[in-house]
């Protein structure tokens, strides 16, 4: 039996229908996941990072290939996938802990269960004590927080965040990669994140995918075999980037020649 968690993306290609014809937007993407895994995805825009979460939470299924997770196939929406994204996406006349309560509505869980674990995951991304406030007074930081809250408090299997951190400063941004490594480790969830940022997949994941556009296909995978915490400093961090970077221009360098 597939383990809860492994997801398998197999030969899934993606295109869209542009003035009658069609343009390719993935190609030949194959990748497995294993249960408690974080791992990302990085590459330029428009290659396609994107769209691959949203055929996996289920928002798209007008591809070709498979998708399964515990060695189901995907269909439509599900509590079992999260979605985080770069908006925080709350809405603004509900308070925080109603923003959160939304993705349990169809949990099967009691009143007194629901407030439960509503405060268990406000609690967890370190928003305890601003359960009545609403999206206009928090900070950009402590609303990606309540989204992260938001994308947890169903229980999912895999959780897949597309660029969440991408629009906050620099402090902030280093902050809550922290908060995401404690949070992964505690939920022990599976973690896909789409990223611009390099540094901060290095940082975060297991393993990194890299992209290239047009059409949008993985062009390597490279294990970031590094110990938490992870010195952005050191030599092996620093060997790491160069090898994605150069990977990435290595393929556009190719491309333009061919």
């Amino acid at each position: 039996m597939t383990a809860r968690g492994n997801l398998e993306i197999h030969d899934v290609e993606k295109h869209y229908d542009v003035d009658g014809r069609p343009l390719k937007i993935l190609d030949h993407i194959n990748i497995d996941v294993a249960d408690g895994e974080f791992v990302s995805i990085v590459g330029p825009s428009g290659c396609g990072k994107s769209t691959i979460l949203r055929l996996v939470v289920g928002l798209d299924d007008d591809y070709s290939g498979t998708i399964r997770l515990h060695g189901e196939p995907i269909r439509g929406t599900s509590l079992d996938r999260g979605i985080v994204f770069q908006d925080h996406r709350l809405l603004p006349w509900l308070t925080l802990e109603q923003n959160i309560g939304l993705s349990l509505e169809n949990a099967g869980l009691s009143g007194e269960e629901k407030k439960r674990t509503i405060a268990e995951h406000i609690a967890l991304v370190g928003l305890r004590g601003f359960e009545k406030v609403y999206p206009y007074q928090l900070s950009g930081g402590m609303a990606q927080r309540a989204a992260i809250a938001r994308g947890l408090v169903g229980r999912p299997e895999i959780l897949l965040l597309d660029e969440p951190l991408g629009a906050l400063d620099a402090l902030t941004r280093l902050r809550l990669q922290e908060e995401l490594l404690s949070i992964w480790r505690i939920e022990k969830t599976t973690m896909i994140l789409v990223t611009h940022d390099v540094d901060e997949a290095i940082y975060l994941s297991d393993r990194v995918l890299v992209m290239t556009a047009n059409p949008g296909r993985i062009v390597r995978e490279i294990t970031v075999d590094l110990p938490h915490q992870r010195d952005r400093g050191s030599a092996a961090f620093a060997a790491i980037k160069r090898d994605i970077l150069r990977e990435m221009g290595d393929y556009a360098v190719h491309v333009a020649a061919a």
